[in-house]
């Protein structure tokens, strides 16, 4: 996880990076294993890149995607 946060994004793809990272928290706590855990993941890959497939959307129809965070500085800045 140290990898990702050395990377550094200007465009909102941060955004899926971020959302990523909210994903692995909850693998690494194990909290994936629960149903409640398992659903927060499914709405956090609701949220990526294209979402959830059409067949996942047809099997959870429950999920609600979370709020994706937004990039607001978007200036490059000197990684030196």
């Amino acid at each position: 996880m140290v990898y990702l946060n050395k990377i550094i994004f200007i465009s909102q793809k941060w955004s899926d990076c971020e959302l990523f990272k909210l994903a692995i928290s909850l693998l690494k706590n194990k909290e994936h294993l629960t149903e409640k855990g398992f659903n927060q993941i499914l709405a956090i890959k609701s949220s990526m890149n294209k979402g959830l497939s059409e067949e996942l959307q047809l099997v959870f129809p429950q999920i609600t995607p979370v709020n994706r965070p937004l990039l607001i500085d978007k200036d490059v800045k000197d990684p030196y």
